[in-house]
């Protein structure tokens, strides 16, 4: 297949995170989510051909062709096996299990996995700055989901050493203090504009796998405010695979839907 040479941060992390899906996940998303739902198609179009999506929370197996819209738009359940009422019927498929993985973003993310798009300040009657809020969120990070972050602004103000408000809970204090909740699964991966992280198996704490081309360990520790595990040696990410990014491109997101979730155009790396 071989691997591409030119490619630009958006297209990296879409290509990064359908990697990380196989045809035994059972995915839906969330509003503004073009990057992982980018990513659901494309593992759907070449790895993982027997993906379950749940497009909106509501199009079961949707497709809906290339990426258009926002992500929660009814024409991205088209051509779906069934139509899945959220407030009747979708709720209890999370609860039951059934629909076991979600991807988040959010204003702050710690160095456990928790997410805050609630509240920024220290009093929630009174913040500085109130956010969306959490949506499904909350449920997600608190009903047993395998939960896949990604962030297109990683820097201080968004990997904080502790959220101002768990809005989703990843591994709360590390170590075994999910479990004990009687948590299963959590926070499996970090695919960020500047590298991808996952989980440290013991103390839960966020830890570097691998840099994107032109980035070093240390500029992702200097734009991170906790210390991140750091390995004796980090690789490289892989660059995309050539027909992965064709099909990205031309089939998936021609328009480049996913290049919204950035402040500004995504650059060359």
């Amino acid at each position: 297949m071989g691997t591409a040479k030119e490619y630009t941060i958006d297209e990296l992390m879409v290509c990064t995170l359908a990697k990380a899906f196989t045809s035994e996940d059972i995915i839906l998303n969330g509003t503004v989510s073009f990057i992982p739902v980018s990513a659901v198609l494309l593992a759907r179009a070449t790895h993982a051909p027997g993906l379950t999506w749940v497009a909106g929370a509501v199009g079961v197996d949707a497709q809906p062709g290339a990426v258009i819209g926002n992500t929660l738009d009814p024409t991205m359940w088209k051509n779906c096996v069934m139509y899945l009422p959220q407030y009747e019927d979708m709720w209890s498929y999370v609860h039951r299990g059934t629909l076991e993985t979600f991807c988040i973003r959010g204003a702050q993310i710690d160095q456990y996995g928790n997410i805050n798009n609630s509240i920024i300040g220290s009093d929630y009657h009174k913040p500085k700055v109130r956010l969306p809020g959490s949506a499904g969120m909350g449920d997600m990070g608190s009903l047993d989901k395998r939960i896949f972050i990604w962030s297109t602004t990683h820097n201080p103000r968004t990997f904080v050493k502790k959220v101002d408000f768990r809005a989703c809970v990843g591994w709360l204090d590390g170590g075994d203090s999910r479990a004990k909740l009687g948590l299963r699964n959590g926070p499996q991966l970090v695919i960020t504009d500047l590298c991808v992280m996952d989980f440290e198996p013991d103390s839960k704490r966020m830890r570097l796998v691998s840099v994107h081309r032109g980035v070093t360990a240390k500029q992702v520790q200097e734009q991170t405010a906790f210390e991140l595990v750091m390995p004796a040696s980090v690789p490289e990410t892989p660059a995309p695979d050539r027909e992965y990014l064709r099909l990205l491109r031309d089939v998936v997101d021609p328009k480049a839907m996913r290049k919204i979730e950035f402040r500004g155009s995504a650059t060359k790396v």
